[in-house]
């Protein structure tokens, strides 16, 4: 049986089989393993790990600790009264409108920062007013329509990847931003700094990026530097407001402590930073990478939401989520009827019934031709969240940016 409990709980004997935290941000093999000594226990503590999952009937038990049922149980009731305080925000602009715009959009962004951290690898200086059109564009798009822009998040390749999450950072945190009502100048300032937050790795070797396994602890301590190779970069470059730097300073940070490379705490780390750290987890977790396959959307919110008792600030989590829905926009997503659904958009103001394109009968196992449906009619019902590899779907054909 698997279990969740707290680290101070650990004892050897035990057997870790989730060890419930971002896969880069810890140096082990596996995130299974048994727990050999008091050595490894400090070890997954020094990391500001605070809570792992045990599987019982490969080591000791823990029976008063709640079941993984349980703790997904929770989590999904809780997920569902954060979908219900969600504030209406109609798109001034239809899907089908902005879907040719945000894909010619997401192209020339992922170009634009390929080729800057080309040039910062080779010594040359940011220049801000360079990147200013590409952010107003991104704030436009996602003010017009997120659904459109915002699936195109998923879709990365393992050898861009490094481009492609800064892309995807700047168009989670302008819908992010808008959900928290700031304004204008300081989205394009977040925006800045969302492009930018990981311009240090063009600092980190490629064999230590792209490594098609888990990294050794020298090179674990030569990932995390990037961080301080972006401040030292973006010091150098004339423009960046300290909103912009504070998003890229402080994206790994965590709320209780445990990020880096300053290790601040709650309010030491401003609002920016924080949102940084959250939109930096949900993009890497929910993508693929060399050897560490994305959670679907949806179950990357509920890790958000999980880990927010810890890490993260639970109010600008809930926000968060409701920003980009409990169903996002290019999820696939289980119908009560038993057919299988690509979230197309939000139903503002009712997240729990978003509008749906049907795809797939899992009772037959076949594909069924396309259907858009309003789940707000009452005639069906998303059931579960669900993973495109685990039915063998592609993804990008059903994307209407990406199609």
């Amino acid at each position: 049986m698997i279990k969740k409990i707290s680290v101070s709980e650990l004892i050897p004997g035990m057997y870790i089989h989730d060890l419930n935290c971002e896969w880069m941000e810890h140096p082990f093999l596996t995130n299974s393993f048994p727990v050999d000594g008091q050595a490894r226990i400090a070890k997954i503590r020094s990391l500001g790990i605070q809570e792992v999952y045990i599987d019982t009937e490969r080591g000791i038990d823990l029976p008063h600790a709640p079941t993984a049922e349980q703790v997904q149980k929770d989590l999904h009731q809780r997920m569902q009264s954060i979908a219900a305080t969600h504030t209406e925000r109609p798109n001034p602009v239809d899907l089908i409108t902005e879907a040719p715009r945000a894909k010619k959009l997401h192209t020339e962004a992922n170009r634009i920062i390929k080729n800057l951290m080309t040039d910062v690898r080779l010594g040359a200086q940011i220049e801000v007013e360079r990147m200013e059109p590409l952010v107003e564009s991104m704030i436009d798009s996602i003010f017009r329509n997120q659904s459109a822009l915002l699936p195109l998040a998923g879709l990365k390749k393992h050898d861009t990847y490094t481009f492609e999450h800064s892309v995807s950072v700047c168009a989670l945190m302008v819908a992010f931003a808008r959900e928290l009502d700031l304004p204008y100048q300081t989205i394009k300032d977040i925006a800045l700094g969302a492009l930018l937050h990981d311009v240090g790795k063009a600092m980190v070797p490629d064999y230590i990026l792209n490594k098609p396994a888990s990294l050794t602890a020298k090179e674990f301590v030569a990932m995390k530097d990037h961080v301080v190779y972006s401040i030292e970069i973006l010091k150098q470059t004339p423009g960046i407001v300290p909103v912009a730097m504070n998003v890229a300073a402080q994206h790994h940070e965590r709320h209780d402590g445990s990020g880096y490379p300053h290790r601040l705490k709650g309010g030491e780390i401003s609002l920016y930073g924080q949102m940084a750290s959250i939109v930096d987890v949900y993009d890497a977790i929910s993508s693929n990478r060399v050897y560490h396959r994305g959670l679907p959307p949806s179950a990357a919110l509920t890790k958000l939401l999980e880990w927010s008792e810890h890490h993260f600030d639970p109010r600008l989590v809930h926000n968060f989520i409701r920003a980009i829905g409990i169903y996002p926009a290019g999820s696939l997503v289980r119908l009560e009827s038993g057919r299988l659904a690509v979230v197309r958009e939000q139903n503002e103001g009712d997240l729990l019934y978003p509008r749906v394109e049907i795809i797939y009968n899992t009772d037959l196992g076949c594909y069924l031709t396309p259907e858009l449906i309003d789940l707000r009619s009452g005639n069906d019902r998303v059931i579960s969240n669900e993973d495109f590899n685990k039915w063998h779907i592609n993804p990008k054909p059903w994307l209407p940016s990406a199609s």
